[in-house]
């Protein structure tokens, strides 16, 4: 009976969102779970089917995104001493990853995703304000995959230009990114994205294709690896705000944290999980950021493959990989910001039309955002700056220190979680500010 009346207060705090899915679902396909909404929230709630190897795979592929293109440009600006800086950015966000899993212990009947750690610490407005931020990541982030696309895309058919009605002509980036934002614009009208969600998973396997394709470029391309000699720097200050907030990128994956440790059948080794996922990606991250500035140096571009060599059989590889990979995962990005919306609205969660309406403005304003904006480097350093710091850093130490305070935390603990914040805030500023400057004085 004690049992039952756990379930059924779970049933009542806990509805079923996108963000309460996990990722790659265990035993049970994503249909039986629709089926059974109260064994879903139960799952949501902490009894998750899904194993440790399966977990390693969900939250590694979580980590493993876009801002891999951007590591060799990261280390360009800040020059090599600034890989030190990526290091310790990894150890913060593993450690700030452990605050997460530790607030959703304090009440695992209560908390079942991001904007939920915020409200059990600070009421509605922590829920307001975490949820806030991170939808404004995932809409940034989804404008910057169709400025990956059009940018790709254009390196690989260039010249490419269709004329409009009224003697309109849309050409290069400007024309691709449209295209893709009308290959992805059904997807996201889609109720069940569990078939997306296991499409997603193949980003594993292209970021270690790129990483392949960059090892060819280095033996087979002219410029080779003379870059470790000839155009590259020690340090850069300057450039360090613009380091910091690409690295960060590379890690903001916080926000999907609850999800994938509500997903599991035994969420007490969701620390492990962490660490292997963080040094997978940590290896894979930097081995592409020195491979990339050994071969092309200060030159290297916001998106190293676009140093790639046009007509290249790696390049077609490399760039058919990068361009699939956010094709996948766009829907899964702004299906929670459709289902906020809805929500906001009193709109019924699913319904037909109101969906495809919502996700329709949603896609076509992240395709006029993606148009006007001039580089894809300086809009990874601001949302890695501003938003992935917020979410990454600030907000679970400063949810863990109000949720734990009572208990007693530390002093040795508070210390480390003070220091981080101060990092985080230092980053958040400076690399915020400095993103800034670069994105207007481009226009």
């Amino acid at each position: 009976m004690e049992g039952q009346q756990t379930t059924t207060r779970a049933t009542a705090v806990l509805p079923v969102t996108t963000l309460s899915q996990p990722l790659l679902l265990g035993t049970k396909s994503a249909d039986d779970l629709e089926a059974q909404p109260q064994l879903t929230t139960y799952h949501a709630a902490g009894g998750g089917t899904t194993s440790f190897s399966r977990t390693c795979l969900n939250l590694t592929n979580a980590v493993s995104g876009i801002g891999v293109l951007s590591m060799p440009y990261a280390v360009a600006q800040g020059g090599w001493l600034s890989l030190a800086l990526f290091a310790l950015v990894g150890a913060v966000c593993y450690y700030t990853g452990t605050l997460i899993e530790r607030c959703m212990r304090a009440d695992p009947a209560a908390i079942a995703s991001y904007p939920d750690i915020g409200k059990f610490a600070f009421g509605a407005a922590g829920r307001r304000a975490v949820a806030f931020f991170m939808y404004a990541e995932l809409y940034l982030v989804a404008v910057s995959f169709l400025v990956l696309e059009g940018d790709n895309l254009d390196k690989l058919f260039p010249g490419a230009t269709i004329e409009l009605m009224g003697g309109y002509r849309m050409q290069g980036k400007q024309l691709f990114i449209a295209l893709a934002a009308a290959v992805v614009l059904p997807t996201t009208w889609l109720k069940n994205l569990g078939v997306l969600a296991y499409v997603s998973a193949a980003g594993l396997v292209a970021s270690a294709v790129l990483t392949a394709s960059l090892v060819w470029a280095g033996v087979a391309d002219e410029t080779g690896f003379r870059g470790w000699s000839a155009t590259t720097s020690v340090l850069n200050l300057a450039g360090v705000p613009t380091s910091l907030g690409l690295y960060f990128v590379c890690f903001t994956a916080h926000a999907v944290y609850p999800t994938i440790y509500s997903s599991m059948k035994n969420n007490r080794h969701f620390s492990k999980v962490l660490l292997v996922s963080s040094v997978l990606c940590s290896l894979n991250y930097g081995f592409t950021a020195v491979l990339g500035y050994m071969i092309y140096g200060d030159d290297v571009q916001s998106q190293v493959t676009l140093n790639l060599p046009s007509g290249k059989l790696y390049t077609k590889v490399a760039v058919v990989m990068t361009v699939v990979n956010p094709l996948a995962k766009y829907a899964l990005l702004v299906a929670p910001i459709t289902a906020a919306v809805e929500e906001r609205l009193a709109l019924p969660s699913g319904g037909g039309a109101a969906r495809v309406g919502i996700s329709t403005v949603i896609v076509f304003s992240t395709m006029v955002l993606a148009s006007t904006v001039p580089f894809f480097g300086y809009l990874m350093s601001f949302i890695g700056s501003f938003l992935s710091v917020l979410a990454t850093v600030i907000l679970p130490c400063l949810c863990f220190l109000k949720i734990y305070k009572a208990e007693g935390i530390r002093r040795v603990e508070i210390a480390a979680i003070t220091g981080i914040l101060m990092i985080g805030v230092f980053v958040a500023v400076t690399g915020t500010y400095t993103s800034l400057q670069q994105i207007i004085a481009t226009f």
